[in-house]
């Protein structure tokens, strides 16, 4: 099958969806601030949080947006997994439902 041309960089995502990617692009943003490395990150982060915050019904991103959020909440699905696994019983609740609404997220969002 022939591979297609361009990709599509568009999000439809709901109010709950919106607000999760907020908060993460913003948690981000905290933890890169204090290293002058990060200063591409940081405008792409900042850049996705307005793209967000906007009225617009599809958020439409850039291709290297897409792809450092799609990294950047790859890895934070992956440290969530192994920390709801350890733990005492009240740490695994809150990040197994945590894990579960970015996992759901990236699986609908971010993976071919």
């Amino acid at each position: 099958m022939a591979k297609p041309l361009f990709k599509n960089y568009t999000l439809d995502l709901d109010q709950n969806e919106k607000k999760i990617l907020t908060t993460f692009c913003k948690t981000i943003i905290k933890q890169m601030t204090a290293d002058e490395r990060f200063a591409a990150d940081l405008r792409t982060f900042n850049s996705i949080i307005e793209k967000i915050n906007s009225s617009a019904e599809e958020i439409k991103l850039t291709k290297d947006e897409k792809t450092k959020l799609g990294f950047r909440l790859k890895e934070n699905v992956d440290h969530m997994k192994k920390q709801a696994s350890k733990g005492f019983f009240l740490k695994r609740w809150f990040y197994k439902s945590a894990y579960s609404q970015y996992d759901k997220l990236y699986q609908n969002h971010f993976t071919n």
